[in-house]
């Protein structure tokens, strides 16, 4: 199992919240999620996947070329990549839904003295940005890593009811090394591991 460097909170600062003490049972009924449109250095279209889970309490979004890299014969557009994914959700009528934890997988090759920086946001279309959230490994590291964002039942931000809001992430890779020092990189993939990222869905009835 990957290694847990990090915990962070997640506060999806979207809209008024959905008021209960407790996070409801996946609705019965279909659950999809589609990529309307992808754009980013990191992701060319075809290079992300998203699949929801068999028991519909999350959905995970598979990487197949997202790495940033520095060190020697690297440019400052390897150094740097993004991706924003914008996602259709259809749930259920008469249920909405929050995201309550994300967890992120990949690999990480640094040199001593090089890092790697993850910074992730979070939005409903037309509602405003969440708070970016950053993470950071530094070498010397040649491992799988695991990031995790958590937030609380009180604070979590539900989708507005009746409202057709696309769910929007953004995502960014930076790697740091100097320019002479051997390469380093830091990559979200799914090359030794099930799945890149993993957004837990919190469910209630409207």
């Amino acid at each position: 199992m990957a290694p847990l460097f990090a915990v962070a909170g997640l506060v999806l600062s979207l809209a008024q919240p959905v008021t209960a003490a407790a996070i409801d049972a996946p609705p019965p009924g279909s659950i999809t999620v589609n990529v309307v449109t992808v754009n980013g250095s990191g992701c060319r279209p075809g290079t992300a996947t998203v699949a929801v889970s068999g028991d519909r309490k999350s959905f995970t979004v598979t990487y197949s070329e997202y790495l940033a890299k520095a060190g020697r014969g690297t440019t400052s557009t390897d150094r740097r990549k993004d991706c924003q994914l914008n996602l259709e959700v259809h749930v259920p009528e008469g249920h909405t839904y929050a995201i309550q934890k994300v967890d992120y997988r990949g690999f990480a090759s640094l040199t001593r003295g090089a890092s790697g920086n993850l910074d992730a946001s979070y939005y409903f279309a037309g509602l405003s940005p969440t708070q970016q959230r950053g993470h950071r490994l530094t070498g010397p590291k040649s491992d799988n890593w695991q990031f995790t964002d958590q937030s609380d039942i009180e604070t979590m931000i539900y989708k507005p009811c009746g409202e057709d809001r696309n769910f929007n992430i953004k995502t960014a890779l930076r790697a740091n090394a100097r320019q002479t020092a051997e390469q380093s990189f830091l990559s979200i993939d799914s090359t030794d591991v099930d799945f890149s990222s993993r957004y837990y869905f919190a469910w209630k009835r409207c």
